[in-house]
């Protein structure tokens, strides 16, 4: 099977000069990126780093980002990407659990120093991208003035190749571990569907630290094509801009991604022209919202996408010309992907019946880093339970109802509540707290808490408390305060009550 890695080199062999990242006013060739990879794994080489070793990247989207995810498989290592919204807590839970050789971020972080204190790493080696700081070396002397390193026997296709983290972060970190060839037999079927080509080009605002936006970045490599990179869309209007100035052929988002350009974007002085292809996943879009996406861009095929970071990045797919006839569904599977809807008893559901989704295929993860307890709560002879709860029409095509777990998806994030529980619970005044996710039209959910107070508390204390620790997204929009928790006769928390509770002293 071919890798990423070794369809870069071969797309750099086979024409050099053509662009492959737009970062900024930088304009990276295929032959450039090829050539920063080597220097990153000849970097990795003198440190010591090689085959097995775990090399974690804490970086925005970047040229250094992407040389440094294949400079690692070139080294035969396995590359960690971190969310670089999140806070020292979480770093400190990832890097305990990584326990990476190697560690590149941006310099001046003090979050990261933190992190690697509490973690207890302060002997791990690093790199800076930018100034160097005192014990780290920077990114142009470390890397940029290393000589390339030759090329060295490629990995096995069975070899560990990435580890994302997900799910759980401070309580139980969940790396998934994705091989070489989970990542090659997903990007393959996604490049076959979106018919990707080395003509195409597409402006990226998804991190690389996440499934998707990791997925939208190799398969645009894959295909040989141009890959511009937009740090983020705090201003909209500019990447609409950079759409247009590009003539980028494709672009992907979550749903709040579109409802955000929707909203505050004038299209009209724009040409958008060159748009073939949209991508959707990362939560159910409105019909509406589709609609108004269709009747924006009416020469852009819509693709509905779903999956999970478990099984690399994509399950299913739903063909444009399907989208009026099948409204609300996900699709189909991907070339090599077997889904069954089962039901509480393991057997498999009728048509249009509901029950969880079970998938198998070459996507399909190893498990979680050195976590075995959690993988055989997932992994079940090949299979993998998503704990999404759906059915299959009588045409094979999966319609999802909604999640077996807490996980709050807002936005393109993925949040546990127990994460958000854990430091409200630092605050003395909280006697009991429970988080869930509550519908927001834009976001597709929020972040709601709702406690028992043991003292003086307000919700302004609760969120700048938050603000103070966590990642934006996972500050609470909504605080409630509830007499008590509704529970179950076990004790647990009833969680869906809490959806709609409403506080006796008002809610903010």
């Amino acid at each position: 099977m071919t890798t990423l890695l070794a369809k870069l080199a071969r797309n750099a062999a086979g024409d050099p000069r053509r662009i492959a990242l737009v970062d900024g006013e930088r304009r990276a060739s295929y032959g450039e990126l090829w050539d920063a990879a080597r220097r990153f794994a000849a970097a990795l080489a003198a440190r010591g780093v090689g085959a097995g070793d775990r090399v974690a990247v804490l970086l925005p989207n970047s040229l250094e980002a992407v040389a440094a995810c294949y400079g690692t498989w070139l080294a035969r290592a396995v590359i960690v990407p971190l969310n670089v919204q999140a806070r020292a807590r979480d770093y400190a839970a990832w890097l305990a659990h990584a326990r990476p050789a190697l560690l590149v971020h941006e310099a001046g972080s003090t979050e990261v120093d933190a992190a690697i204190a509490a973690a207890g790493l302060a002997a791990m080696a690093r790199i800076a991208v930018g100034a160097a700081v005192e014990g780290v070396p920077g990114w142009d002397d470390a890397v940029a003035a290393t000589a390339p390193a030759d090329d060295v026997p490629a990995a096995r296709d069975d070899a560990l190749a990435q580890l994302l983290y997900t799910s759980g972060t401070t309580g139980s970190p969940k790396g998934v571990m994705l091989t070489h060839a989970n990542l090659a037999a997903n990007v393959a079927a996604i490049v076959a569907y979106l018919e990707l080509a080395a003509g195409d080009s597409i402006v990226s605002v998804l991190p690389f630290y996440y499934s998707y936006g990791s997925s939208v970045l190799h398969t645009h490599l894959w295909a040989g094509a141009r890959v511009c990179l937009e740090p983020n869309l705090v201003f909209p209007h500019l990447v609409v801009e950079r759409l247009a100035r590009e003539r980028a052929t494709g672009f992907s988002g979550v749903p709040s991604t579109y409802a955000l350009l929707l909203d505050r974007v004038d299209f009209a002085p724009h040409d958008l022209s060159a748009l073939r292809y949209l991508t959707q996943a990362g939560g159910a879009m409105s019909p509406a919202l589709t609609a108004r996406l269709r009747a924006t861009f009416p020469q852009a095929r819509v693709f509905v996408m779903y999956g999970q970071t478990e099984a690399t990045a994509r399950l299913t797919w739903l063909p444009p010309e399907q989208l009026d006839r099948k409204t609300g569904s996900v699709g189909i599977p991907l070339e090599g992907v077997h889904i069954e809807v089962r039901r509480e008893d393991g057997g498999a559901a009728a048509t249009d019946e509901p029950g969880e989704v079970w998938v198998r295929g070459p996507n399909v993860m190893q498990g979680y880093w050195q976590n075995p307890q959690a993988t055989a709560e997932v992994l079940r002879d090949g299979w993998l339970r998503t704990g999404d709860v759906g059915r299959l029409d009588a045409d094979g095509y999966l319609w999802l109802s909604g999640r077996r777990s807490d996980m709050i998806k807002t936005g393109a994030h993925r949040v546990h509540p127990q994460d958000i529980e854990e430091a409200i619970s630092e605050l003395p005044a909280v006697a009991e707290v429970a988080v869930v996710g509550v519908d927001d039209a834009v976001l597709g959910q929020v972040v709601k808490a709702c406690i028992v107070r043991g003292g003086e508390l307000s919700a302004d204390q609760v969120k700048a408390h938050c603000r103070a620790r966590l990642a934006p997204y996972k500050i609470p929009k909504h605080v409630e305060f509830l007499a008590a928790l509704p529970k179950t006769a076990s004790g647990k928390v009833r969680r869906f009550e809490l959806i709609n509770a409403i506080a006796p002293q008002g809610a903010t």
